[in-house]
């Protein structure tokens, strides 16, 4: 293990492929072009012949296909349950003009299959690793980690990351799906090659709904995933991979559901956006080309309970902001552009400025019947009680400071060339037999726990597994979250020099919990090596990486035939 380490560290992967193309010398944060410096701006990372690269607005919008399950049916216990299942596979993309692009997607596809379930009914998810036995990035095998990103899930079923499934392998995961209406999503969570494998496809949305938020939100046609990444490509329109000395991966390729830079069609009604970052290091700041303002409608973890209207907002990788956007005021043949005001540290180029077009079309009635638009823009939104009350559940954005029962402090750093948390790294949790841990709390007690970016020049999304936050304060906007932040959350965006405080209750709903990490969501960063752990309960309950591992795949290829949902037309 340590000499993969070492030679992760070093950047000296084998298949790797070095595209530099950055500028070196004064206006520079890490030896990285930052957003605003003075200076020449980086050149392209992409090596592809001009007329194979592409051009924004060309493209046409699409929506991920969404999973229909194999089986439904009730528990004995009268729950209901749905089973998918998903086989991980090499496939190939049109992001270039001419060459395809060899991605690793679930079902072979960027982004994978939507799965979309009802708040209460259990799902199983049989994720077989049908990948090759070397990955596309590197020499490593393909092994891999699945995470489903913002659900209350079992140790073992939350993509703990050395919960390794290897290629001729499969594990079937659980989720319990108690939790209230919100956007998720599934990726990869491999240790020291996560960053790869989100880049490389192994990205997805799963959503959970329920009565409240279909009646006061926007639904189907009008109710539309926006998952946002960059991307850097070879000459051969294969993947290039550049993580600047573990700085991060920053590509000059736009792409909103896996096409760059879509021209979507709207219709003169209210839309609802589910906005995803899934680059694994560049963050985002959203505007539209009128001026109009977006209407924060849902956060990370569900609805906010009130509704804010902002010009733009701050979006950093992993995090997840659902918005209406109004075009009722727009005339057919009218466009508007959703463009990136970047933030600070990001590295820029030509066209990282554009994410895509919308044009407005004639009104006409919807081909989904479950499809329903809204007449007015809310101003207060109702999530409903606590799904968990029963077991002690507390709403989250209820909690206030005095429940708290201890107050902590994670301190982000850049130490010897490794990213850290409080001085430590995953590899000192590893050394420790998995037994080291940043915190303890016991189930559904409520901690105070303060973000303080202490590296300088970057930017660092923080994820916290398990758990639903509430921000509290900022040592930055006068002490107050930002004005998109008032809805509960799991990642916490700590800006340059930033203190970001979240209270937290350890809600596991009806099991014992177990051990979760705590991580940069900057997938480099993550890798190298800015991840701990905390315990909920007893540190030997639900051991991730034991009790549930991995088994060989003895089915056949389509054994499981993937069937999705009738799609909508082209370009909506």
């Amino acid at each position: 293990m340590k000499s993969r380490r070492e030679a992760l560290k070093l950047g000296l992967l084998g298949g790797v492929v070095a595209v530099t193309g950055l500028q070196q010398g004064a206006g520079l944060v890490g030896g990285v072009h930052a957003e605003g410096a003075e200076g020449p701006a980086p050149a392209s990372p992409s090596t592809l012949a001009a007329n194979n690269m592409p051009v924004p607005y060309r493209a046409v919008f699409k929506r991920p296909p969404e999973l229909v399950p194999y089986e439904t049916g009730l528990d004995p216990d009268g729950q209901p349950f749905a089973r998918y299942s998903l086989s991980q596979r090499l496939g190939q993309a049109q992001i270039a003009n001419g060459p395809s692009t060899t991605l690793a997607g679930y079902n072979g596809i960027f982004p994978g299959p939507s799965i979309q379930v009802q708040q209460g009914t259990r799902t199983e998810v049989r994720i077989s690793n049908r990948l090759p036995a070397q990955g596309l990035l590197y020499s490593d095998p393909f092994n891999t980690v699945t995470h489903l990103h913002g659900s209350a899930s079992l140790p073992q079923y939350d993509g703990y990351a050395n919960d390794r499934t290897a290629p001729g392998r499969i594990k079937n995961y659980h989720y319990p799906n108690w939790q209230a209406a919100r956007t998720l999503w599934y990726h990869d969570h491999n240790h020291m090659l996560t960053a790869q494998g989100v880049y490389s496809g192994l990205a997805a949305l799963y959503t959970i709904t329920n009565s409240l938020e279909r009646e006061q939100l926007p639904q189907g046609e009008f109710d539309v995933p926006i998952l946002v990444s960059d991307v850097m490509l070879n000459a051969d329109g294969s993947l290039g991979y550049n993580d600047n000395g573990h700085a991060g991966l920053w590509g000059d390729i736009i792409m909103v559901n896996g096409v760059p830079w879509p021209t979507m069609k709207v219709k003169p009604r209210i839309y609802r956006f589910r906005f995803l970052v899934g680059s694994i290091t560049r963050s985002y700041r959203f505007s539209l080309s009128t001026g109009d303002p977006f209407y924060v409608v849902g956060t990370d973890a569900g609805m906010t309970p009130t509704v804010q209207a902002v010009s733009s907002w701050r979006q950093g990788t992993a995090e997840r902001y659902e918005v209406l956007i109004d075009f009722r005021k727009y005339k057919p043949g009218q466009s508007v552009e959703l463009r990136n005001l970047s933030n600070k540290n990001n590295v820029n180029f030509a066209n990282t400025g554009k994410v895509m077009k919308f044009e407005v079309v004639a009104d006409a009635p919807s081909p989904r019947p479950e499809s329903r638009s809204i007449t007015s823009i809310p101003t207060t939104l109702d999530p409903g009680e606590h799904p968990t009350k029963a077991e002690g559940g507390l709403d989250t954005m209820s909690l206030t400071p005095d429940m708290a029962v201890a107050r902590r402090t994670l301190r982000v750093r850049r130490e010897g060339g490794e990213w850290t948390i409080n001085g430590d790294t995953w590899d000192d949790v590893e050394k420790s037999g998995f037994r080291k841990c940043f915190a303890n709390p016991q189930r559904n007690q409520v901690e105070e726990w303060t973000i303080v970016n202490e590296s300088g020049g970057w930017f660092h999304p923080v994820h916290i597994h398990l758990i639903d936050g509430k921000i509290i304060g900022r040592n930055t906007n006068g002490g107050k979250p930002f004005a998109w932040e008032n809805g509960p959350k799991d990642v916490f965006y700590a800006g340059e020099n930033e203190a970001v405080t979240v209270l937290m209750q350890f809600d596991t709903g009806k099991h014992e919990g177990g051990r979760y990490m705590v991580h940069c969501h900057n997938l480099v960063h993550e890798d190298h090596d800015m991840m701990v752990q905390f315990a909920v309960g007893d540190l030997e309950n639900n051991d991730p990486i034991t009790s549930d591992a991995p088994v060989v795949e003895n089915t056949p290829e389509g054994a499981f035939a993937s069937t999705y949902k009738p799609s909508y037309p082209a370009g909506t």
